[in-house]
């Protein structure tokens, strides 16, 4: 029934302002204006996917990630975008840690987390692509 619908995520953020500036020229992403549609975003992701950023009165952040940006070496990645301001969650759980950086190295991708101002959880991870 869905099999050829083109199907999209979206996420809800409390200020589109805020996460236009963030996500164009923080993470360096192409986001766009919705037509018509005042207070709508898309992030147009390599690869022809986008993504919905609409505003949520009530918003409350995701506990969860929302969005996984692959990157072939976390260190340099980290390491600009901290140089832009993002902040890294250091970790420091009995069973889960992150170095200084933020990177989580315990098993699995490298993998670091940040948030963005409305509070959702993102993260960059190391593939070999």
């Amino acid at each position: 029934m869905l099999k050829d619908s083109k199907a999209f995520s979206g996420f809800s953020v409390d200020d589109t302002e805020k996460a236009k500036t963030f996500y164009s020229d923080v993470l360096g992403l192409d986001v766009s204006d919705v037509p018509d549609m005042q207070g709508l975003l898309r992030l147009n992701i390599t690869g022809g996917a986008s993504i919905l950023i609409y505003t949520k009165p009530n918003h409350s952040p995701a506990t969860f990630t929302i969005l996984n940006f692959p990157v072939v070496d976390i260190e340099k990645t980290v390491d600009e975008l901290s140089a832009r301001g993002v902040k890294f969650i250091i970790y420091n759980e009995e069973n889960f840690k992150t170095n200084e950086k933020g990177i989580f190295l315990g098993g699995g991708p490298k993998i670091a987390w940040f948030k963005d101002p409305a509070g959702n959880f993102l993260s960059v991870l190391e593939t070999d692509r």
